[in-house]
């Protein structure tokens, strides 16, 4: 057993309920690698903002659960160094079943998910349950997120090819019988850099894909339900127009690329919404960064060479998200 205290970690409670009274957002952020853990701690030290440092399965078994567990220690301290001792968790993102939760509450995650969307209702109400039980007995409480709802799109090992949104009425019922610490739900976002299908959306006149509105009217249903409830939205990235047409620009083929636009993830923060998860724009803006250095600097092969403009790249993302779209930056004392 290791605890998340050992390492300087916190879990989730006390950061959502000043979120949900401060009317911001939680950033919660992937990393897999140290040039992203970089750019996410600099960038949330500089904006003063409370992060989330997410780990997926994929994750997991790219870069070694040890290896994560010991980047996130470095994390606390680097933000030290830096001058600014945030609030950061380690929180397991989509775990798929039990073994995989247990596995990193033993190994000092302060916060897990627990994703039984897809299964039917009372299992999903009892695989949760599992995850609560054993998360909120430990000596150090560890967090329990779940989800109710299905999201459409890929992302990692996580697949599904239409959403469901959830029903209102199942979520007194769903949080009471599982005890989970936070909910995330379906209001119409969606994993991967494609969130939509052509189909589903408008075009400008320069040919980018408009994405139909979010559900807020079921996001309304939802806090009024549950008031005071922390509220979770995953499949949020953007998609910047901006990062498409660099990598396009420079031998890439990502092809009707669409994200959840900022204004609508604006408005989810300043609602119940106290997490927003960020994947694929830090995918699109390292991405981005890597392949217009390839093609003004086809000499160079140094991997510090490129991964620096890539870091740096990520962390002007990161800062926008905190700054201009979350509203968290500023709140690392609440």
């Amino acid at each position: 057993m290791f605890s998340y205290k050992e390492i300087g970690l916190v879990n989730t409670k006390h950061l959502f309920e000043a979120a949900m009274k401060g009317k911001y957002a939680v950033p919660a952020f992937n990393f897999n690698n140290m040039e992203q853990m970089q750019a996410i701690i600099q960038a949330c030290v500089e904006a003063k903002s409370p992060v989330i440092l997410q780990v997926s399965k994929g994750a997991r078994q790219y870069a070694n659960k040890y290896i994560l567990r010991n980047m996130a220690r470095g994390a606390v301290e680097y933000a030290h160094e830096l001058g600014c001792d945030i609030p950061i968790v380690l929180h397991l993102d989509h775990g798929p079943n039990f073994e995989v939760a247990k596995d990193c509450i033993d190994n000092g995650f302060s916060s897990v998910m627990i994703d039984g969307s897809a299964l039917p209702y009372d299992e999903n109400v009892k695989l949760t349950k599992q995850v609560v039980d054993y998360a909120h007995s430990q000596k150090d409480y560890v967090t329990v997120e779940a989800e109710l709802g299905v999201l459409g799109g890929v992302e990692d090992d996580v697949a599904a090819e239409e959403s469901k949104y959830t029903k209102p009425e199942e979520v007194v019922d769903f949080t009471s019988k599982t005890g989970c610490d936070s909910l995330a739900i379906s209001i119409g976002t969606s994993h991967g850099r494609c969130k939509f299908t052509p189909e589903q959306c408008t075009r400008t006149p320069d040919g980018v894909l408009v994405p139909p509105p979010l559900a807020f009217n079921v996001l309304e249903a939802i806090e009024k339900q549950l008031p005071g409830f922390p509220i979770v939205l995953h499949g949020s990235s953007s998609v910047p127009v901006e990062y498409v047409r660099i990598i396009e620009q420079y031998g890439g083929k990502i092809p009707d690329s669409v994200g959840i636009p900022e204004d609508q993830l604006r408005k989810a923060s300043a609602s119940a919404v106290c997490k927003i998860n960020i994947d694929s724009d830090g995918r699109l803006a390292m991405t981005a960064a890597i392949r217009k250095f390839f093609v003004e600097h086809p000499d160079k092969f140094d991997p510090r060479e490129y991964l620096g403009p890539a870091r740096e790249e990520l962390k002007k993302m990161y800062m926008h998200k905190c700054t201009d779209v979350l509203g968290s930056a500023g709140h690392y004392a609440d």
